[in-house]
Order: C-alpha cells, then structure tokens, then sequence
C-alpha cells in the first residue's frame, strides 16, 4: 500500500545548492547549512500502532489460554455444528447437538401400538343413601391391554387386575377404533394381573389385518438409565405415549391399607420409570428400544404425592402366571339367581393381618355352613382359601366375585392352607360342588 503521510523536502528535488548575490569583489562565505528538522511521527501513526501492538498481544494470550484448557483441563471448543447421529446399545438413533439430545421413538411406537388396546369397564354398584335405602349405580372406569396371543377362539389380552374386577362388561377397543366386548379368563388380584379374551369370530377381518401380537422381552436382563416408553389409555383420552428412562429395579412399594390405614410393604419387586403412568394407563405397555414388552404398567403404584415416579410389573416375573391365566376356561357371568355358594362364611387376612399374624394372605374359614357344599367336601374351620379354579383371591370379595361365574351344581376346585400343629401352613386343593344361595 502506497504511502498516506507526504514529508517536506528542504534540498529540492535534485539536491543542489543554490548561491546568490554577485561573485566578483566579495569575500567568500560558505553558505550556512541549514538544520533539517526533526521528522516527527504524526499521532494518528502511533494510535494505529499500540493498537496493532495491543491485538497482536491479545491473540497469542487467548490463543495460549485456549491450548491450556484443551490439553490441560481436557475442555474443548464446539464448531457449533451437529455431531454425527450416534447410536446407543439398543440401536435407538439419538441426533445430538452442543445443547439438546433428542430421542425420536416414532418407528418403536408405530411397532408396538397396534398391539395395545383401551378397555372400558362397565360396573353397577350398590350406593346407600341418605335415607337409608339401597340404589343401584352405574359406574366407568378407563384402563389399557396388551394383545398377547391367541388360541383356537379367542384373541387373547393380559391387563392389570384392578382394570376389570367388579366388572359387569368390559369393552376392547383396538388400534382402529373398532370396539368388542370382552369375557375374562383368569385373574390373580395379588400380582394385579389377569387375562381377558375377545372371540375370534365377533373381529372383523379388517380388524384382525391392523392388529398385532405384542412381542415380550427379558425384564431381568434391564439397566438402569435403559430407555423406557410407556403406552396407554392415559385419563381414557385414547393411547398416548410418555418416555423416560429405566430408574431403579427391584423397588417394593409401600401401600396404605384402604381399612385400617396402615401403611403395608408390597412384596412385587416392580421397575421404577420416570415416563409418566397416569390413570387409564393401568395394564398398558412399558416397552425397551426394541419395542419388546418388559414391564405392565400400573398406576394403582403410583403415590399421589409423588411425581416423576411410575411402577411397571416385570414382565418376565409374570410370565408364567400369564401363561396360566391365559389356560383358563373363559368365564361368562351367570344371572344372579342361578349363581351357587360354597356354603362358608369367611373374613379377610388381608396384608395387614398376614404379616402382623404370620398368616396366608386369602379368606379365612370362620364358619362352614351344615349341609352345604364345602362341608360336603371336607372344609374345616380354620381353612384358608387363596385361589378358585386358578384365580388368586385375596379377600371375601374377590372370592365373592368370582362365584359369579359359577351356578348351582358346578363344581370348583379351591386351594386352601391348612393350619398345621407347628404353626405353619399347608397347601392342599378340594373340590366343592356349589349350592343354592342362603337368603339373607
């Protein structure tokens, strides 16, 4: 670049001197040499270059500073652009950036959906009121099922217990919208899990073409921080979908006892999620990167003070208790009038009373009934019943309920403990064929 400061030049442009005056008659002088003046550096030069100066000074520290972080203090400088996409162990794609992970679960979900139903349970409940009378009240509650197989007749669907007990009709609505009503086949009230069945023939071939059989994956096999997604009827707004992360395994969850209010340790080891399990997801699916069933759902677990916090049962501790569920014969509700009694009156050892007495957890015997069905069989005072024809039961209730799926003249058989002189229990089976209802 051209020079921009223009300096003043005594000597003239070829360097010679010039003497006037006349030369002849006149003593010589030299001429005086005149003093070149000092060249000063102008100011705006010295301004531009302590600032050169300063930046050049500046870059080399911040330079130096950067090198110091990077290979000392093992931090290092973003681009600012995306980082490849990166895969975990299970194969789900994460698209990382300096600030965000994010996790698209819509191909797992796609998968697994069609597999997931929303179940309606129709009940009547009996209501006091004011006056004292009896009225009969309808009542509807949301809950979700996995479609698990199917036999020679029957889709097959495992749920949570509490979604279908008290039921008087339990309707399935598929992933395309289709609904059917659905029977039960076998429940177990201590692990929440029971199996219902929809009859081949009532779905449509339609139907039939957008659904599919779930696929169950190994819950011991599960890590904590493993991603987690949960499927289902959340609020009984239709199938929704929450993710989050395995948190904990093995967890026991304390439940307060709707009689006494006492605070009972439930004895499931149930996986702990923080996707969010709200009512109506109760039977749904929890499901791995793969879209494999590890946990069902449960918001019966869930504390009402607590968020961030949902149980899902293992699917592999239940796995054979399924299987048996799903061996049931399919029960059909018989009218009223023609329901049999197994001629006893029972009480409940509930959790509370087993663990304070060291007693089975079922309907203790506390009286059977001359002439009746359970007498016939051999039925003592003392007994503890604890399933019927498979189906756990865990209260007067729950066996209450099942008999209303058998009439006068059927034959069931219980499991019942026997009390020993040692104070332990055993565990033996009895056939009882059921009377006629006592009046009350």
């Amino acid at each position: 670049m051209e020079n921009q400061y223009n300096y003043y030049n005594p000597e003239g442009s070829n360097g010679n001197y010039q003497y006037g005056g006349p030369q002849m008659n006149q003593s010589y002088e030299p001429p005086k040499k005149e003093k070149k003046p000092h060249k000063k550096m102008p100011k705006a030069v010295a301004v531009t270059g302590l600032a050169l100066l300063f930046g050049v000074v500046s870059s080399a520290t911040f330079l130096t500073s950067n090198i110091i972080g990077s290979r000392i203090l093992g931090l290092e400088t973003s681009s600012g652009s995306s980082e490849p996409a990166k895969t975990v162990s299970n194969g789900t794609a994460l698209s990382t950036s300096t600030s965000v992970v994010t996790s698209d679960v819509s191909d797992i979900v796609e998968k697994v959906m069609p597999s997931i139903v929303s179940i309606t349970n129709m009940s009547v409940e009996e209501v006091q009121s004011f006056f004292g009378g009896v009225t009969q009240q309808k009542s509807e509650s949301a809950g979700t099922g996995i479609i698990i197989g199917q036999n020679d007749t029957e889709l097959l669907i495992v749920t949570n217990n509490h979604v279908v007990e008290g039921s008087d009709t339990l309707t399935v609505t598929f992933d395309d919208g289709n609904s059917l009503e659905a029977n039960i086949k076998g429940t177990d009230s201590e692990y929440d899990v029971a199996v219902i069945a929809v009859p081949l023939d009532s779905i449509s071939d339609d139907t039939m073409d957008a659904i599919t059989i779930a696929t169950l994956g190994d819950s011991s096999a599960l890590k904590v921080g493993e991603p987690a997604i949960a499927i289902g009827n959340a609020l009984g707004y239709g199938q929704s979908v929450t993710t989050g992360v395995i948190s904990a395994l093995n967890r026991s969850v304390s439940e307060k006892d709707g009689l006494t209010g006492e605070t009972v340790e439930s004895d499931a080891k149930l996986i702990q999620t923080d996707a969010a399990i709200n009512p109506g997801n109760s039977g749904g699916a929890l499901v791995n990167a793969s879209g494999e069933v590890i946990g069902i759902n449960s918001s019966k677990l869930v504390g009402e003070t607590v968020e961030g916090v949902g149980y899902a049962i293992p699917i592999s501790d239940v796995s054979d208790l399924i299987q048996n569920l799903m061996n049931q014969e399919t029960k059909t509700r018989v009218p009223e009038a023609q329901q049999g009694a197994l001629g006893i009156t029972g009480v409940n050892t509930d959790d509370v009373i087993s663990q304070q007495l060291d007693v089975p957890q079922g309907v203790y015997v506390y009286e059977v009934t001359p002439g009746g069905g359970a007498a016939a069989a051999g039925m003592t005072r003392g007994c503890i019943i604890t399933a019927i024809n498979g189906s756990r039961v865990d209260s007067m209730d729950a066996l209450q309920e099942q008999l209303e799926y058998y009439a006068v003249g059927d034959t069931v058989t219980l499991t019942i403990q026997i009390p020993q002189t040692n104070g332990e229990y055993k565990e033996t089976t009895l056939d009882v064929t059921l009377g006629v209802k006592q009046a009350d």
